[in-house]
């Protein structure tokens, strides 16, 4: 069986260990017109990273400040010796000069309270001084790259203007395992002209990838984005949460059981959030999911 990342993390560390997002001001090479002016066609104006903190503070006061948010949901007894990871979130978080990317980083490592650094980027935004700078880090405490792959198909990726072709996620994960750092990719499923099959086919290829975690993403039509412009147009249909829960199941069929499972559904921000609705209340899907699980064990 699967183990999610709060089930390793209490294995390794013999508590829970909260995420707090973090943004570093950065930006995208889709965005900055580079590749692209306008982002992939999924990405809020935010840059996936609407749940992080204020960019105008530094990664100690924003740390701070999502601690607080923690310790505010728990009793007060129990918030005295939580720790963190310091996920760098919003857009893409290697893409700036590696001067920049070293204080900002160290900045995080060496808060007493954070264990570990998780990093958001593309593939395409790994340069040799920024994954030696990566490995240096490591050797202090453990650092996590998240790859945003989303799908394995060209011609999705197309679609979606992810602005990389495959091999390049493949060397990325060949340089970052060359340096013992920890990879986690990230896929989304449901993307338009996808048929479950190639959802599994992209699933599959990550998971013989030899990363150590994956996240799957339900795909969300956000505000403001032109994926939002194609489902008024009615050119694709967001699953229903029976389609998406039994999805799940047979991804989890599909991976590797040494892989960490990162997330298994997603929360867009219900104030931007048009479809699918049902994927507002995350609680209840990711119930419904735990509890097709424990069935199935059942019949193991």
């Amino acid at each position: 069986m699967h183990r999610t990342v709060n089930e390793y993390l209490k294995a390794k560390y013999g508590q829970k260990i909260y995420k707090i997002a973090i943004n570093g001001g950065f930006t995208c090479p889709n965005r900055d017109g580079t590749l692209d002016s306008r982002g992939c066609i999924f990405c809020s104006a935010g840059g996936s990273g609407d749940f992080a903190e204020d960019r105008r503070l530094s990664v100690t006061e924003q740390i701070e400040l999502g601690k607080k948010r923690v310790e505010s949901k728990m009793p007060k007894e129990k918030s005295v010796s939580n720790k963190y990871i310091a996920y760098f979130q919003a857009f893409t978080n290697t893409y700036a000069p590696v001067e920049k990317l070293r204080a900002l980083y160290t900045e995080a490592v060496q808060h007493p309270d954070i264990v570990s650094v998780s990093i958001g980027t593309r593939p395409d935004c790994l340069p040799v001084d920024v994954l030696d700078l990566l490995e240096e880090l490591n050797r202090i405490k453990p650092i996590w790259v998240e790859l945003g792959l989303q799908t394995i198909h060209e011609r999705t990726a197309q679609y979606i203007r992810r602005g990389y072709p495959l091999s390049v996620y493949n060397m990325a994960v060949k340089e970052l395992k060359r340096r013992n750092i920890d990879v986690i990719t990230h896929v989304i499923l449901g993307l338009p002209g996808e048929s479950r099959d190639d959802m599994l086919e992209t699933v599959r290829y990550v998971g013989n990838s030899g990363v150590e975690g994956i996240k799957l993403q339900l795909l969300h039509v956000l505000k403001g984005t032109d994926l939002e412009l194609d489902y008024k147009n009615n050119l694709f249909e967001c699953m229903t949460m029976e389609e998406y829960i039994s999805l799940i199941k047979e991804c989890l069929e599909v991976l590797p059981e040494d892989i960490i499972i990162h997330r298994m559904t997603g929360d867009g921000p219900k104030k931007i959030l048009i479809a699918p609705e049902w994927s507002a209340d995350k609680k209840r899907v990711l119930n419904k999911i735990m509890n097709l699980l424990v069935l199935l064990l059942c019949f193991v």
